[in-house]
């Protein structure tokens, strides 16, 4: 393979069919440039370059070597860019924003993993809600955001959409595990435990209900460890996403009902912002998430 050097050489006198203005444009001397374009002749034993009165014009296997040069200064800048982006995989730190049942659940996976692979990258991850989640992103403050059921905003550039199911929980042997899936409704009779109003889970739960039935928590939560503790023991219920509990499931901890109708999904968003460039541990992480969620989501 010709030295990068001279690559670069014979395209600039290429584009200024000169010596002298591509010797200009290089900051280098004339004669060095001279040199590089006879050294590369005398190689492949053939002109490159037509000699004329007003300047230099490609020959044809000119022609077709500067088409190979530029496939291969655009290949080497191509292999440049992605060496330095792996350079800034190694360092960095990463802001999420992000809800309570993300952040208890498989986002904990998704940050061991990709700490494993790159040990030098940190993390702070803050736990809202969704107004909180939208500002942290909007302004900033975190470089991504994922929750559930997020608005659009002009602000956020939606990264990637997760359908996930939604449904009851409860202990092994609950009555309710007799039935394949259940309704809202048919859990309204046992021990209620609620996300608190302040969690997107609420309100979609509420949704679910019978029309005009109150829904009266046993026990109101913020948090996620504390909703899944509770339902160990039955007869005890709670709600919660499939991937909320996965780790519960493989360990036959819990038992999960998905709830009936289309209507018992969550939309699960992973949004950054619409201005600025992220980092290389910023964008390697949203791709370690999109990976992880589009080949595991329930």
């Amino acid at each position: 393979m010709l030295h990068g050097r001279a690559l670069r050489y014979i395209d600039e006198v290429a584009r200024q069919g000169s010596i002298r203005k591509a010797a200009r444009e290089l900051n280098v001397a004339a004669s060095a440039v001279n040199r590089q374009v006879l050294e590369v002749e005398a190689d492949i034993g053939v002109p490159i370059f037509e000699r004329l009165p007003r300047g230099l014009k490609l020959t044809a296997p000119g022609e077709l070597l500067i088409a190979h040069i530029r496939e291969t200064l655009r290949d080497h800048d191509r292999l440049q860019a992605r060496i330095h982006a792996l350079k800034g995989l190694t360092h960095g730190e990463v802001t999420v924003a992000t809800m309570a049942t993300l952040a208890a659940g498989r986002l904990a996976e998704v940050v061991d993993s990709y700490r494993e692979r790159h040990p030098r990258v940190e993390f702070k991850v803050t736990v809202c809600d969704r107004p909180q989640l939208m500002e942290m992103v909007a302004s900033g403050e975190a470089d991504i955001g994922l929750g559930y059921n997020l608005p659009e905003d002009s602000r956020m550039q939606l990264s990637a959409v997760f359908q996930h199911r939604l449904g009851a929980v409860v202990a092994p042997g609950h009555p309710l595990t007799a039935k394949p899936n259940v309704r809202v409704a048919d859990c309204m009779i046992y021990p209620l435990v609620l996300a608190a109003h302040s969690l997107s889970l609420r309100g979609r739960i509420e949704s679910l209900a019978p029309a005009n039935a109150a829904l009266r928590p046993a026990v109101e939560t913020n948090s996620t460890e504390l909703m899944k503790r509770l339902v160990r023991r039955p007869p005890n219920v709670t709600f919660l996403n499939r991937v909320d509990v996965d780790q519960e499931l493989r360990d036959g901890d819990l038992a999960f009902l998905p709830l009936l109708a289309a209507a018992g999904r969550q939309r699960l968003s992973l949004v950054h912002r619409s201005r600025g460039a992220l980092s290389p541990a910023a964008d390697g992480f949203m791709q370690a998430i999109r990976a992880h969620f589009g080949e595991t989501g329930a």
